[in-house]
């Protein structure tokens, strides 16, 4: 019960804080108000604001539908999954992927959540590598199979999209898995009753199957006369 109620919490918070991000799109719609000042303008000292602001900013509905399953299915993945370390991990990729926009990127105004999400992607992935233990692995395999075209999207492919934000949030989380991928406990193996028993012999074929008992011919001459001279008086 614990964990159903972990994963539904997880699901609940995202959508909560995804939920945000269309009340602030909703909000410029209804109102005719333009909030893109708040995206990251690359080595300007006011666009430096957008380190903070860009993510919750989006320029166009189909802009907002594109960045909402993702951050919904791998937002949720990741507080259900890493419940010690997924807030450290949405606070690294939150800054650094600014961060490193405004220092590295082109001379545009850099908007939308979609470095979040990669950067959670890009963590999902490093994190198994470096755990290797099964939970990681199956989160990891959910999140490959449905946006494993992430790995993709880091490099400049559309003209009008913020590679850079896909960038440095995928090095931000990666950053994150080697930072702390040992935070979080390992699962514990389920153990079965043969897997505790020591090893006993068959109670019918006894200890005839092992290969370390010497053969007749390798016992000493006075112990074979022995038992064939046993044998001629029992006859």
């Amino acid at each position: 019960m614990n964990k159903v109620f972990s994963l539904q919490r997880s699901i609940l918070t995202t959508t909560f804080a995804v939920s945000l991000l269309w009340c602030v799109k909703s909000f410029e719609l209804l109102y005719y108000v333009d909030l893109s000042w708040l995206g990251v303008r690359p080595l300007d000292i006011f666009g430096a604001l957008g380190i903070l602001t860009a993510p919750l900013v989006h320029g166009s509905l189909e802009h907002i539908f594109n960045n909402t399953l993702p951050l919904l299915i791998l937002g949720s993945i990741l507080l259900y999954g890493y419940p010690r370390s997924r807030w450290r991990v949405l606070g690294l990729v939150w800054l650094f992927s600014g961060v490193g926009v405004w220092l590295f990127a082109r001379d545009a105004t850099h908007i939308g959540a979609s470095g979040l999400s990669h950067g959670i992607f890009f963590f999902l992935f490093v994190v198994s590598i470096f755990r290797r233990d099964k939970s990681s692995i199956a989160i990891m395999m959910i999140a490959f199979f449905m946006y494993g075209g992430m790995t993709m999207t880091i490099f400049p492919r559309e003209e009008g999209i913020s590679y850079e934000y896909h960038f440095f949030g995928a090095v931000a989380g990666a950053l994150s898995a080697i930072l702390w991928h040992t935070l979080d406990p390992k699962p514990i193996e389920k153990r079965y009753h043969w897997q505790e028993k020591p090893e006993q012999d068959d109670p019918l074929i006894g200890d005839e199957w092992r290969t370390d008992l010497e053969p007749e011919e390798s016992r000493p001459t006075n112990e074979v006369n022995q038992d064939s001279s046993e044998w001629i008086n029992r006859q």
